[in-house]
């Protein structure tokens, strides 16, 4: 029997250091997250009502574009019709919302004719926007014309009250949406990153995105960056389609309703795949190429809000976190002391080893392919569990005080008293441990991680309660030294006085 019961506290001892020590060998640490490292939060919410399928598509296409950059785990979630981006450890978030969250909406344009630039209208600083009106019939003379371009004493022009077609990011409200009728209009459009300098009146789309299968960005021998795409075999038929229709043509290349670049298209036939060209840095030609490479979203995104979190400011909050639970952690540690006395030196050793254990276990959790992150939210959660591991140490000695009270040798209430009080501990971590699977499974952002590691501490608690606090205490109980120990004896953290381990 009391080989048995050393054999459990080792064992469940060396389990819980084994962990911790394997993580530290490994150099695994947990994985903070955003709110505790620093970094990037964005909320983004679908011009249109859309389907939760729908919403679920931009979430997969924006995670797959992260993990293209190499971001470490992201939390892409949805909130009732919102999209939440959380990215730790960002160190250029520019670049990183430019590759997530443009819609990356391609369109191939026939060029009609060219179009006079456009004087926004300015009231208190801020720009007034301009009400919709259809793009002019282009002379006959001058569609598809790159000689148009070459010359600004061309005949032709706009009567200066047609208006430039505003950013679809503040259509007005009298407007189709830009996702939804954009492909099949006559717009104006201006070059991406040009200002009004070059304005272009363009056809309905001959061809979209979707015919592209991949994409690259590449620096030319002249110094310029580029986009090479290789086409899909469905994709390069239509292409073919378009490049025979508009050969020595000018078709513009509009990306979320703006000119890429206008080339004339030099052949009939594209066999394999293309280039889109224009005013590339290397950064917005890799942006491209990876939003090509997985595709557009179904449903224009708005940028609600975007939040940058210094790593300075996670560092003060990771901080006072832990300095809030160290502190409730030490006085928790001294009443008990001062309290149960040998007794509470059990529950000294158990919160150490279920502490070595956690940590193991989430810097693994992190390490490992799932990812997980440590927020301040998750933080609390295990301060939580601190309270819920005590509250069971205290259910199990109050049981065994009750017993001594009742006539009974101390040997014999630890021998016995654990079975009852296990019944109670068990119950209340179930409902403890339910609570959290729920609100885990309701919840989203940083209430899950709350949720999660309230429900795993939990776990642990049931676990080392049977494992290392129950036999720990009965060798205790057993041990003349321990029970009667003039101050730190188990007789006096029972009221009990003294009493031979008989």
């Amino acid at each position: 029997m009391r080989r048995g019961l050393v054999t459990s506290v080792l064992v469940s001892s060396l389990v819980c250091l084994g962990m911790l020590g394997l993580a530290l060998g490994l150099g695994w640490s947990p994985k903070l997250g955003l709110d505790l490292q620093g970094g990037l939060s964005v909320t983004y919410q679908p011009a249109r009502k859309v389907s939760s399928s729908t919403l679920q598509t931009v979430v997969n296409i924006m995670s797959a574009r992260v993990n293209a950059l190499g971001v470490a785990q992201p939390n892409i979630t949805t909130q009732g019709n919102d999209v939440v981006v959380q990215l730790p450890g960002v160190k250029s978030p520019q670049q990183v919302l430019a590759a997530v969250g443009t819609t990356a909406e391609l369109f191939f344009r026939p060029v009609l004719c060219g179009a006079p630039a456009f004087t926004p209208t300015v009231k208190s600083g801020k720009v007034v926007p301009t009400a919709y009106t259809p793009p002019p019939t282009c002379p006959t003379a001058y569609q598809y014309s790159s000689a148009y371009y070459t010359s600004s004493t061309q005949g032709y022009s706009v009567p200066t009250s047609i208006a430039e077609y505003p950013p679809y990011a503040s259509l007005p409200t009298t407007t189709p949406a830009y996702d939804q009728d954009h492909p099949n209009q006559n717009v104006i459009l201006s070059a991406q990153g040009q200002g009004q300098a070059a304005r272009y009146v363009l056809g309905p789309a001959a061809a979209t995105g979707k015919v592209i299968k991949s994409a690259t960005a590449e620096l030319t021998t002249t110094g310029q960056w580029i986009v090479s795409f290789t086409l899909s075999g469905q994709g390069q038929s239509t292409f073919n389609s378009l490049a025979s229709k508009y050969y020595g043509r000018l078709v513009a290349d509009d990306l979320d309703g703006q000119v890429v670049s206008a080339p004339v298209i030099a052949a009939t036939s594209f066999p394999g795949g293309g280039q889109v060209s224009g005013s590339f840095t290397q950064k917005s030609a890799n942006a491209l190429a990876l939003q090509l490479n997985y595709g557009s979203f179904p449903v224009r995104m708005v940028r609600l809000t975007s939040q940058t979190v210094s790593a300075s400011l996670g560092s003060a909050s990771l901080r006072a976190g832990l300095l809030a639970g160290a502190l409730g952690l030490l006085l928790v540690m001294g009443y008990t002391i001062a309290y149960y006395r040998a007794l509470g030196v059990v529950v000294v050793l158990g919160l150490l080893t279920t502490g070595a254990f956690l940590y193991g276990l989430i810097s693994a959790l992190g390490a490992s392919s799932l990812g997980l992150t440590l927020d301040l939210s998750g933080v609390t959660g295990l301060i939580v569990s601190v309270g819920i591991t005590v509250d069971s140490y205290i259910v199990y000695f109050e049981r065994l005080k009750d017993e001594v009270r009742a006539g009974r040798s101390i040997r014999a209430s630890v021998d016995k008293g654990f079975a009852s009080a296990y019944r109670t501990i068990l119950s209340a971590d179930a409902v403890s441990f339910l609570g959290a699977l729920v609100l885990w499974l309701i919840s989203v952002g940083s209430v899950k991680g709350f949720a999660f590691m309230l429900g795993i501490s939990t776990l642990t608690d049931v676990v080392t309660a049977y494992l290392f606090t129950r036999p720990l205490v009965i060798l205790l109980g057993r041990n003349r030294v321990f029970t009667e120990a003039r101050w730190l004896g188990v007789a006096r953290g029972l009221d009990r006085r003294a009493e031979a381990a008989t």
